[in-house]
């Protein structure tokens, strides 16, 4: 009769194993889509655009992220810098980019209404009736953008039935290691969650923050930015509610750049656990299915549950290479992230901190936003 160690030992190699064929998922998954982006057809499709950015407070880098969207080769453009309170030091900063770039159309919209615990919607509902034009980009404040941005972002707008567009993005990580490992999450671990879903669903159903590409018609057919003002993952609930609507959700052909700040590693924790009961309350059952992305970690567990079976170290050293290949595949081929080598041998370690914010995100519901405490209930805030 098999000890109590060879069972477990044998449970964890089982999700070892479903992990791995998981990587192999997420390696199909971006080949395909870095294969369709090599085939993009470039559609010539070039409306005049609104670009709205909600701020509060300063972002590490912000300015160079404000000066990327200042250096767009796009003939029609202007962008929106939201605040709801004018003192803000962002709001100096973007005074300084009028200064430097004063051709361009950069405006401040002061955004003195409360509308929801969500700031950065309640702000994007006071500045969506100053934009000027039918084709609206929200994009994060800490976001940096090439300079052919907005053509590959509006592309697909160009095709029938696609009423939003989002973007696939790396982090630049700050000098901590929270820092870094949240970047390096982001570029072996979440993009090819992202990936994976685009591929076995037919398509993605959800908006990511870093760039959300739609219309003022789509917005209204959808009953408009106002019924998000009290939903933490803003950018999930658009997505949802386009494709619930009928219109297709596209991810675009290009990777933008989200400013890591130096997180502590409370900070990081409270930013990780966040994320995951946000995502957890939207898509349970998906959410749940995330057990096995940690089978680097259920390969050792095997391994140390029972060091004398042969078996325990060879699905070690399979999942291994199926993690670290599916790492460097998403993280270099897709979002041409050039520091994935250099700290790959974190990955690991990532892993084992991500498995502890899973299981730790099923003990509550309760989140910390901008140094605010909430429950969340259905993807609404609620204030403790």
């Amino acid at each position: 009769m098999p000890s109590v160690l060879t069972i477990v030992a044998a449970v964890c190699a089982l999700l070892a194993v479903a992990g791995t064929v998981y990587f192999v998922l997420c390696i199909w998954s971006a080949k395909r889509f870095m294969r369709e982006r090599s085939c993009e057809a470039r559609t010539g499709f070039t409306p005049p655009v609104s670009i709205l950015r909600s701020l509060k407070g300063l972002d590490p880098q912000m300015y160079l992220a404000f000066r990327s969207h200042c250096l767009l080769d796009y003939d029609e453009y202007e962008v929106l810098f939201g605040v709801s309170d004018p003192s803000d030091p962002a709001a100096q900063l973007v005074e300084r980019l009028q200064e430097e770039f004063p051709v361009r159309q950069l405006r401040i919209v002061h955004c003195p209404e409360v509308l929801g615990l969500n700031g950065k919607v309640s702000n994007l509902v006071q500045m969506l009736p100053q934009a000027r034009h039918e084709h609206i980009v929200i994009n994060d404040s800490d976001i940096l953008v090439p300079r052919d941005y907005l053509q590959r972002v509006l592309a697909p707008m160009a095709k029938p039935k696609v009423g939003m567009v989002t973007t696939l993005y790396r982090g630049i990580a700050g000098k901590t290691l929270p820092s870094r490992l949240e970047a390096l999450g982001l570029s072996t671990d979440f993009t090819g969650g992202v990936l994976v879903a685009r591929a076995i669903e037919g398509g993605i159903r959800f908006g990511l923050g870093a760039t959300i590409a739609t219309s003022k018609t789509v917005l209204r057919e959808i009953g408009g930015l106002e019924l998000l003002v009290d939903y933490l993952g803003d950018d999930y609930e658009l997505g949802a509610r386009t494709a619930a609507a009928g219109y297709r959700v596209e991810l675009a052909d290009i990777v933008v750049q989200t400013m890591l700040p130096d997180y502590t590693f409370r900070d990081f924790w409270a930013h990780q656990i966040r994320w995951a009961r946000n995502v957890k309350d939207r898509r349970p059952g998906q959410y749940f299915g995330l057990i096995v992305t940690f089978a680097l970690v259920w390969a050792a567990f095997a391994v140390l549950a029972a060091p004398q079976e042969c078996w325990t170290w060879i699905i070690l050293g399979v999942a291994a290479v199926a993690r670290l290949t599916s790492a460097v595949v998403v993280g270099r081929g897709v979002l041409l992230d050039p520091l994935v080598l250099r700290y790959l041998w974190l990955v690991p370690f990532r892993d084992l901190v991500a498995l502890a914010v899973w299981i730790v995100s099923y003990f509550g519901n309760q989140i910390e936003w901008r140094g605010l405490k909430f429950r969340l209930r259905k993807g609404k805030l609620e204030r403790l």
